[in-house]
Order: structure tokens, then C-alpha cells, then sequence
């Protein structure tokens, strides 16, 4: 059995009542042009809905009384799926770019490092500043830290999403954009 790799993922659908799952006992009816029509008996709007050759979806269950149209239930869930399909591609996602120093960093290293930084930030992206250290480098924890600090303290304008942590050999701090 093969397995695709480029199949697109489901949209999550949510639940909407439709015809007969709507269980209450009157509904404000929206017709398939957008008119309002008027609060209704549920039997009597989806006897309209069914002569009419379409589904009765339930809008707004949360109004009082609740809000249904009537449209065909396939493109309501079509539509539907479009707008989450919309949303989606607005939504800006945020990275976490990384920086790695190292112990024994030059100037001008670090100033590259600053200047990548500044970049990652500026484009919205948060920042993981990190340090690994190898070997006897170990021993030398608190210089980590200093190189560490002093290097965060030099970008300007940031917030400390992730304060300072220590997991084995690695020191590492997550900044962003005020």
C-alpha cells in the first residue's frame, strides 16, 4: 500500500445542524437571496426550504430565536470551507530563527550575529540565542551566561519571550520585537 505525502489536509469542519437536527422550535429565516424572512415554526421553514429544493442550515445557533437560511447544505459547506482556506493564508506565522555563538566569538562575529538578529526580528520572527558548549567549555558556564546577556542587552528595542535556561551544554535565551 502506498502512501501519498502531497495529499492536503482535511479542513477541520465544524458541526452545523441542518434540517432535521435543528431541535428548536422556531428559527429566523434568512431565503437563498440573503431577504429576511421572518421567525418561523422550524416544521414550517423547512417545509419552504424542501419546496424551494434546498437544506435548512442553522446559522447562528447562539441568537434567540436561533438564525437558519436557505441554501443548499453542500455549498454552505463549501463556502464555509473557503473562508477557513482564506483565513489560513492571511495568518502570519511566527518562526523562531535561530543564533549560535560560541565562547570564544570575535567582534566582529558577534556584530554579524547582532546584525542577523535585528533582521530576523525586523521581520517579525522571534529570535533563539543560544551558546553550545563542548568539552571542557563546561567548566565555563557563567562566561556563557555573561557572553549570553551582554549579547541580548545589545539588540535594541527586544522583550525576553524565554528567559535565561540551561539544558545540559546548551544556554539559551528567546527574544523578540517589543
Amino acid at each position: 500500500m502506498r502512501i501519498s505525502r502531497h495529499r492536503p489536509k482535511p479542513v477541520q469542519a465544524t458541526l452545523v445542524r441542518y434540517n432535521e437536527w435543528i431541535r428548536v422550535p422556531q428559527v429566523r429565516v434568512i431565503d437563498e437571496h440573503g431577504e429576511h424572512l421572518d421567525v418561523m415554526d422550524t416544521s414550517k421553514a423547512l417545509a419552504l426550504a424542501r419546496e424551494r429544493g434546498m437544506d435548512l442550515v442553522e446559522l447562528n445557533p447562539g441568537a434567540n430565536p436561533p438564525v437558519a437560511k436557505i441554501i443548499g447544505y453542500g455549498q454552505f459547506k463549501y463556502q464555509k470551507e473557503k473562508e477557513i482556506r482564506k483565513q489560513k493564508v492571511h495568518a502570519k506565522t511566527v518562526e523562531v530563527k535561530g543564533i549560535r555563538l560560541s565562547l570564544r566569538i570575535g567582534e566582529h562575529d558577534l556584530q554579524v550575529r547582532r546584525d542577523q538578529a535585528e533582521r530576523f526580528m525586523s521581520e517579525g520572527n522571534r529570535v533563539r540565542v543560544e551558546i553550545i558548549l563542548k568539552g571542557r567549555e563546561r567548566e565555563h558556564a557563567d562566561l556563557a551566561r555573561k557572553i549570553l546577556e551582554n549579547f541580548v542587552a545589545s539588540l535594541p528595542n527586544i522583550r525576553i519571550d524565554q528567559p535565561f535556561e540551561r539544558q545540559g551544554g546548551i544556554l539559551s535565551m528567546v527574544v523578540a520585537k517589543k
